[in-house]
């Protein structure tokens, strides 16, 4: 296998640990691959561009949601392979594509298998993977990656918790496929190309990533009391069925509010307003089968 690049955040808790464990694993599987140890994720940004412009072929992304938005960023229409090895916090991209089962040894060799077309978002601020989101969603990951502790879904838990005393309405318009949609107040709203986000909360149940479509899922301006009723249920996906939620479904979505950014794939997206577009087999992923 040839033009194999990998990239990851070597400025990450255990980063470059990470990194040199999927080096001497492709090493050893007769792999030649260049393995880029960008020292920030602005870095890495750029490092995956370049693999992409220079003629990578398969681009082996190392890390969480964040790292895999930058390969995504880098490789979507482009038919460059994008490879996944979670090694983040959230990982809820790999999650959804059943990329997050296994050992590093199942995942680096998932990152080599043949590669299907998966579904990706673009946006006025770049290309969603998995899911953006605002409201309370946006204020609890901004939230957990200000935390160092814990790890993993655990950090949103904890998240979740801190923010809950600021939970508040945010005052938006969304369009979805040109029809005006909602009350304008909402708590919370996500458009998912795929099921998770916030490592492991099932926000848009019904989100499949190569069915053309994503799901659009709008918790309603309610009491604190209310809404804590209704989101422990969003890590099984029953939310949809409470009376305080709007679920639909589209190809296009528009969002505005004053002051209120857009998250996607556990980072800030950019500020609203904002065009999302559904693309289908923008990408090609390696060891999903779908």
């Amino acid at each position: 296998m040839t033009g194999v690049h990998v990239i990851g955040n070597a400025s990450a808790p255990h980063g470059q640990e990470q990194l040199g464990e999927v080096a001497e694993l492709l090493a050893r599987l007769g792999v030649e691959a260049e393995v880029h140890r960008p020292p920030t994720l602005e870095a890495a940004r750029d490092s995956a561009r370049h693999c992409v412009a220079d003629g990578a072929e398969r681009l082996i992304a190392v890390g969480g949601d964040g790292v895999v938005n930058i390969a995504v960023n880098a490789v979507a229409e482009t038919g460059v392979v994008l490879g996944v090895v979670p090694a983040g916090t959230g990982n809820d991209f790999a999650r959804a594509l059943g990329l997050l089962e296994g050992d590093i040894e199942a995942q680096v060799g998932r990152a080599l298998a043949d590669a299907s077309p998966v579904d990706a978002i673009r946006t006025d601020h770049g290309w969603v993977a998995s899911v953006a989101t605002l409201g309370f969603s946006g204020d609890v990951t901004a939230r957990a990656n200000g935390l160092r502790w814990p790890r993993g879904q655990h950090r949103y838990t904890l998240a979740t918790l801190l923010q809950l005393p600021r939970l508040r309405p945010y005052m938006v318009t969304v369009t979805v496929d040109g029809e005006r949609v909602g009350t304008g107040s909402t708590m919370l709203l996500a458009i998912g190309n795929t099921a998770y986000f916030g490592g492991g909360m099932r926000i848009c149940p019904a989100a499949r990533p190569d069915d053309g479509r994503f799901q659009v899922v709008d918790i309603d301006a309610v009491s604190r009391l209310r809404f804590l009723r209704v989101f422990p249920t969003v890590f099984s996906g029953r939310h949809v069925d409470r009376p305080e939620v709007s679920v639909g479904s589209g190809t296009a979505v528009e969002v505005d509010g004053a002051d209120i950014d857009l998250w996607a794939d556990g980072e800030r997206l950019g500020p609203l307003p904002v065009r999302l577009e559904l693309v289908p087999g923008a990408l090609r992923v390696a060891g999903w089968a779908g």
